[in-house]
Parts: structure tokens; C-alpha cells; sequence
């Protein structure tokens, strides 16, 4: 299943903490041009370097279908950002 929401949690030293929700299918409709031209450049590149055009698409598409559930998290002087994909 492809991730539908991705939040962003920024806890600040001073102050309240900020959270940003995006959804991810709107994202994807919006650069869905520059989507196609990476998807067309990554098949010239597969066949360049001799790996399967098939193959590779079906590894892309395994990698974002597992990205649900992912949580990323960061901290530096005081700042941690949390990066949540649902």
C-alpha cells in the first residue's frame, strides 16, 4: 500500500511544538510530470547499465509500498524533528 499521510512534528527548545500534516496522494498529482521523467530516465539508465527494466520498477514499487509505518527522527541544538509516514 502506498504511504497517504506523512506528519512532521518540530519540538523547539522555547516554544510550542509544530506539526505538519501532508498527504502524500496530492504531492504525488502535483509532480506527477517529474515522477514520469524519473521513471523514463531510471528505465534509460537500467538499460545503459544492463539490469532489468521490470525488475528495478518492481524493487521501486516494494520500497515505497514498505515505507508505511516508517519514523524518522532528528535532533540538534535543542531541536528535534520527528517525521512520521502513515
Amino acid at each position: 500500500m502506498m504511504p497517504q499521510l506523512v506528519t512532521v512534528r518540530v519540538k523547539r527548545r522555547t516554544g510550542r511544538p509544530i506539526r505538519i500534516w501532508v498527504p502524500v496522494v496530492p504531492v504525488v498529482l502535483v509532480f506527477a510530470p517529474i515522477v514520469v521523467l524519473a521513471v523514463l530516465v531510471a528505465a534509460v539508465a537500467c538499460v545503459i547499465y544492463r539490469v532489468s527494466v521490470l525488475r528495478a520498477l518492481g524493487t521501486g514499487w516494494r520500497f515505497v509500498s514498505a515505507l508505511p509505518g516508517t519514523q524518522f527522527a532528528m535532533e540538534q541544538d535543542g531541536t528535534a524533528v520527528v517525521t512520521t509516514i502513515r
